[in-house]
């Protein structure tokens, strides 16, 4: 009796869990498949080569890129400090980076807005690079929603690691830097890379911050979120909808590229 009562109570436990799983994968496809079925195949593929789309496209892509490439530089040697490194206030500098994780992208970019009203601010703008309300703008909303997430990931990449492979190759010969170049970031390479793609993925998406900073002008600071809301405040939902497939797509392929990488072996 204990037995058959120990095995149903597993079976319900497994159907309870399961339950709740496919309830809200039903529940995304569900969202995707009517979007899909709300759009026709010629008005989507008319959108995604419409002149206004590919520049959307390519301008996402490019700035996403160059904020992942700067979030990368920063993050390495930002994360493995935070990692492998011990220094009076970590707790409190590990805490200040996840602020610009939990809070609101859209106050992240009214903070950058204010900031460039100010003196220094100012001085940046006139004689520097202009960010308000050009692509330079954009790059740099991005960088500041996603560079805290990318040091975070790979944060959690040395610690899986720890410390011990480079003690053991002090042992042997290699000074800190030897260390770290021979052995640590080896090891830690698909983490790091797939870190990179996921956060490249998020700041393709980025939109609070870069619609305060940059403005939502069309063919000018356009990139695919942007488009989105342009195209909803217009009422074109047909237009809406199938940038927001495009998005999906990217999300999509972002996310198989990180699932090929954890076959070959890497931790976040």
């Amino acid at each position: 009796m204990n037995v058959f009562n120990g095995i149903f109570g597993e079976r319900i436990f497994k159907a309870a869990t399961l339950s709740a799983l496919i309830f809200f994968i039903l529940f995304l496809v569900g969202i995707v498949v009517s979007m899909i079925c709300y759009i026709s195949s010629d008005r989507f593929i008319s959108i995604l080569f419409s002149k206004e789309i590919i520049f959307a496209i390519k301008l996402s892509l490019i700035t996403a890129t160059i904020a992942v490439l700067i979030s990368v530089a920063i993050g390495i040697p930002a994360a493995y400090a935070l990692s492998q490194t011990e220094f009076w206030g970590k707790d409190i500098i590990d805490t200040i980076l996840d602020l610009p994780i939990v809070i609101s992208p859209i106050a992240l970019g009214a903070a950058l807005l204010i900031f460039f009203s100010t003196p220094i601010g100012s001085g940046i703008e006139e004689h520097g690079i202009k960010f308000v309300f050009v692509i330079p703008g954009i790059i740099l909303a991005q960088f500041v929603v996603v560079s805290a997430l990318c040091i975070r990931l790979m944060k959690s990449t040395f610690d899986a690691i720890g410390s011990r492979y480079e003690d053991v190759a002090r042992t042997l010969g290699c000074n800190k830097f030897q260390a770290l170049f021979k052995v640590t970031l080896p090891l830690a390479k698909n983490g790091l890379l797939a870190a990179g793609i996921l956060t490249w993925a998020r700041a393709i998406g980025e939109f609070g911050a870069t619609v305060t900073l940059a403005g939502a002008t069309a063919m000018k600071t356009e990139t695919l979120p942007i488009a989105i809301f342009l195209s909803l405040a217009s009422a074109d939902v047909e237009k809406a909808i199938a940038v927001i497939l495009i998005l999906i797509i990217i999300s999509i392929t972002s996310l198989f590229a990180i699932r090929k990488i954890a076959g070959s072996g890497w931790s976040i």
